[in-house]
Order: C-alpha cells, then structure tokens, then sequence
C-alpha cells in the first residue's frame, strides 16, 4: 500500500512538471515575431518623386447617363442588351401604351368633332350672310323694319364670331392630339445618345416608375432602367484629397495604375475638373481613411485600348506636383500681408 501511494505522487509531480514545461514552451512560441502578411500583387509605385495621389474611378466619356421613364407603366419590351453599341434615338425599352393610345383615338376623334362643328359654323354663317344680303339688294325697303335690319346684321356677326370659335376649338383639339402623341411617345424610351448599354436593371413585366431625381434628398442610391454612356475614350474621375488641391496643376502629366497588375498603366490626358469641392463619396476601405474628407473631383483621358479596365473599376492615378518647401511642410513663419 506504501509503494502504491510513492507510484502515485511520482506521477502527479511529473505530470506538474511536464505542464510547467508546456506552459513555459507556449509562452516562448508566443513571443516570436509573427510574419507580415505579403500582399497578393504588389502595389502600385508613383513614377515622380513629387506627387498627388488619389483614388480614380473610370466612367464613360459622357459620364454615366442613368435612363428612365417619364411615365409609370408595365415593361413589355426589352430591346437592347447589355454591351450593346446604339444610337441616338434607338428604342430601347417598349411600356404597355394602351391607356395613351386609347387617349390618343378619344383626342383624334373630338378633332374630328370640332372640324364638323367648323363646317357647320360656316354655313350658318352664309345663312346669315344670305339673309342679310337679301335686304340690302332691295332698292325699296320701305317693307322691311329697321329692326329686322339690325337683327340680319347681329346674326351675321354671331354667326362670324361661331366660326372664329369653332376654328379655335380646332386648334385646342390639335394641340391635345399633339399632347396625345407625345405622351404616347414616353411608352418607347430611346437612347439620349450615341454609346454602349452597360446596365440593363428593369425586364418585362416589371413596373417602369416615373423619372426618378437627379440628387435625392435622402441621398439614397437609385438604379436606373438602363445605364449607359459613350465609350469611344474612357474618362477618369479622380478625387484630390482637399488638402492636396492647393497643389494641383492641369498643366501637370498623370499617370493611372490598374489595381491587380500594376504593369498595366496609361498617361492621362487633362480633360477639366470640377470647381466645387464636395464630401467624398467612393471610398478605398483604407482603415486610416476619413469619413470627412472633402475632394476636389479631377477628370482625366485615357484611350481603352492603353490599358485592359471597364467601367465602374477603380485605379490608382498619380499626379505630379511641386514639392512642399520645408517652410509650408513644418509650419513655418506665419506671413501676414498688411
């Protein structure tokens, strides 16, 4: 019984060591460096040694031309798909028109009306007329009363005054068959430009909604019925972070990185920028970002065929610059003019 119980505290102090031993192993492994992630591609690198750097994103030449409707209906047709080259003036989505054009027949056919109610104006008026010329060829008029005189006059002159009225009544049915056909003319919707259909997010059967804001209020993102833009060149809007856009120069060259591969690169061409600084709204999911920055929106050219990118994808695009002098970079002396 005595050697049974020496056996067992043998075990229990060994098994005590060999877990301050694991314990000691595992704190050493903690406290080796782990590695640095290696990125799948490696970065893009400025080609000066000066520079402006900022997120571009690459839009059409005519900027993207979000389509709707300009009335709510049902989508019978698709008529386009996407990639397609078009026109301007192709249709390219057909909405269920049967109210607009059963409006369209009741306008035609209340012309109609007021085009017989001309005819019959103008022969009431020669009635008129008739009548009144009857007395006034008679040499003796001793038979007639002047007051059946007057009357013949005033008829004539109200059965002029019908006419005038009927004839306007013609043009206001015109214009409302006019109206008509434009109306009906919104249930095919056509291309604004020539250029390349690059979303198509509405099919038949769908509902069309009416023409959406521009900028709603709730900045809520909108999808359009169709997107589209002209690509014959490719433009490059590019935010210039607002502390950096005291040293923009257009007159500077800028060359555009695709993210992915950075031996994929082009010179871009200045085209304009935006003066109005605005909140920026693409984001790189740089952790250090801040949500507050505000940029001065800067667009470049480019022809597709420099550089393999769609629409929509962001790249890196470097501008050169001036180099801040140690005064301006440090805070230096504070100038005030007098």
């Amino acid at each position: 019984m005595f050697g049974k119980k020496i056996n067992l505290t043998h075990v229990l102090v060994f098994l005590a060591i060999l877990g301050i031993l694991g314990a000691l192993f595992m704190l050493i492994l903690d406290q080796r460096p782990v590695p640095v992630a290696q990125p799948v591609t490696p970065p893009s690198i400025s080609p000066y040694q000066s520079f402006i750097s900022g997120a571009g994103i690459v839009e059409a030449a005519s900027e993207n031309i979000s389509v709707w409707s300009m009335v709510g209906a049902l989508v019978e047709k698709v008529l386009v798909k996407k990639g397609d080259m078009v026109k301007k003036g192709t249709p390219l989505i057909i909405l269920d028109s049967r109210q607009a054009l059963a409006d369209l027949i009741l306008k035609e056919a209340q012309l109609e009306v007021a085009k017989t109610a001309v005819e019959q104006s103008k022969a009431s008026f020669l009635y008129a007329q008739h009548e009144h010329d009857l007395i006034t060829a008679l040499k003796d008029k001793r038979g007639v009363t002047k007051e059946e005189i007057i009357n013949r006059e005033d008829n004539v002159t109200v059965a002029q005054k019908a006419v005038e009225n009927a004839e306007a009544s013609v043009k206001a049915a015109e214009a409302q068959v006019a109206e008509a056909k434009a109306v009906l003319d919104f249930y095919t919707i056509t291309a604004p430009i020539d250029g390349e259909i690059m979303q198509i997010n509405v099919h038949p059967g769908e509902f069309a909604p009416l023409n959406q804001p521009v900028n709603p209020p709730s900045l809520e993102v909108i999808t359009p019925l169709i997107l589209m833009g002209a690509v014959h060149q490719y433009h490059i809007r590019v935010d210039v972070d607002e502390n950096d856009a005291w040293r923009f120069n257009k007159d500077q060259p800028a060359v555009a990185f695709l993210r992915g591969n950075i031996q994929y690169h082009t010179q871009l061409k200045f085209e304009y920028y935006e003066p109005y600084v605005i909140p920026k709204a693409s984001f790189t999911g740089d952790p250090t970002e801040r949500v507050d920055t505000r940029v001065l929106q800067v667009v470049y050219s480019y022809d597709p065929k420099d550089m393999p990118s769609y629409l929509g994808q962001e790249v890196d695009v470097y501008i050169k610059a001036d180099k801040i002098s140690p005064d301006v970079q440090y805070g230096g002396p504070l100038r005030i003019s007098r």
